[in-house]
């Protein structure tokens, strides 16, 4: 696990540097080739030049000269050329392999190779032609090949990375849920564990008196296994009074909050049990615990309050979370609900992120981020379609 998650740290500078290279080498074939087209351009030029002067020239060897001179120029260029007159003999012969010496075997199979690469020519009177391809074009053939090269393995490259990502991501994932899951213990368990030891400095204490407080944890241990339960699973679809639900919540955490230094206030505005919402209990419960621990974490080491509201417009039920910490970063708030984006020193982002999913993706829902009109607080509002209550 630890080879691979250094593997994956290096992944981005090693890509990025492999890409650089493979850039490098494209730009600097680009100029070879246009350096040859320039070439080949001055070569030609110079060529018709030749061939122009030759025929103006008023010498009688001068037209002679000048293709005599074109020949030449034709051999220099390294271009294979093979002139066979009509009955099928060699009349001349330029840029040959040198492997080929006199087997004629050889020689007609280099000529048929010839053929493949270009069409014969067959002038009239004079016979066939048969040539290959110069020296620059089969250095552009290279290049191409090269190009080719360079794009399978920034495809590659380009498929390592995105797989490299998304297995960091998957691994985050996991650690952030088993975080998660380990939060969701630990809350009852702790409260458990403070029960425990008051019974033991208040030996007297009856258990009517704790029986509430135990109960109430109780059955928040059981309602996190059913939480873990229906990860994966489709929703259940039933009729759920939200401020019923908002009540559940925020009676939990009350007598939970710190009191004496730095102390929190969570207080609750709701008409009745009501607005209604179609969704699934369970899940909605654990979107608006994450959005009210998420506001109990802002006001951590500072203390300040927590309001939250239940109420309905239009076709909107809505539950919105208020706190008056010290709000959401401006740079942050574009990826606030991506799995993983974290304010709090040491904190995973899933909270946030699974508040959002079930909200959204599980019940057809919004989950949105409004700042506080100072710049500091913040407020996260639920809204679902509003259904009546049966």
């Amino acid at each position: 696990m630890a080879r691979n998650a250094a593997l994956r740290r290096a992944g981005p500078p090693v890509v990025a540097g492999l890409a650089l290279l493979l850039g490098g080498i494209t730009v600097w074939y680009a100029w070879v080739v246009a350096r040859h087209l320039r070439d080949d351009a001055r070569q030609t030029s110079t060529l018709l030049g030749r061939v122009f002067a030759g025929l103006n020239d008023p010498r009688p060897d001068a037209a002679t000269d000048a293709l005599l001179d074109l020949a030449r120029q034709v051999r220099s260029l390294g271009i294979a050329i093979v002139v066979m007159d009509t009955a099928g003999h060699i009349t001349a012969l330029d840029n040959a392999p040198p492997q080929i010496g006199a087997d004629t075997a050889r020689l007609r199979a280099w000529i048929a190779q010839l053929d493949v690469e270009n069409a014969p020519l067959v002038q009239p009177g004079v016979g066939t032609i048969h040539y290959g391809t110069g020296t620059a074009a089969r250095r552009f053939a290279s290049i191409a090949a090269l190009e080719g090269a360079v794009l399978l393995c920034l495809a590659l490259l380009a498929g390592w990375a995105y797989r490299s990502q998304v297995a960091a991501a998957r691994d985050r994932l996991w650690v952030a849920m088993a975080r998660e899951s380990a939060h969701q213990l630990g809350t009852p368990l702790m409260s458990l564990t403070g029960w425990i030891a008051y019974l033991r400095e208040n030996p007297g204490t009856t258990g009517p008196e704790l029986a509430e407080h135990l109960q109430a944890d109780a059955e928040r241990l059981e309602r996190v296994a059913k939480r873990f339960e229906r990860i994966g699973r489709p929703a259940r679809r039933e009729p759920v009074g939200l401020g019923a639900l908002a009540e559940r919540v925020v009676s939990y955490f009350r007598p939970r909050l710190p009191t004496l230094a730095s102390p929190v206030t969570l207080a609750l505005r709701a008409t009745g049990p009501g607005p209604t919402a179609l969704g699934d209990p369970v899940l909605l419960e654990w979107a608006l615990e994450a959005v009210i621990k998420n506001a109990i974490d802002a006001l951590s080491g500072r203390g300040g309050r927590i309001d939250v509201a239940v109420d309905a417009a239009a076709r909107t039920a809505r539950l919105s979370v208020r706190d008056d910490g010290p709000g959401v970063p401006p740079e942050v708030r574009a990826q606030l609900f991506e799995p993983g984006v974290s304010t709090k020193p040491g904190g995973w982002g899933i909270g946030l992120a699974l508040a959002r999913r079930i909200v959204e993706q599980q019940h057809g829902g919004r989950l949105a981020y409004r700042p506080g009109p100072t710049g500091e607080g913040a407020e996260f509002v639920l809204e679902f379609p509003l259904v009546s209550a049966t």
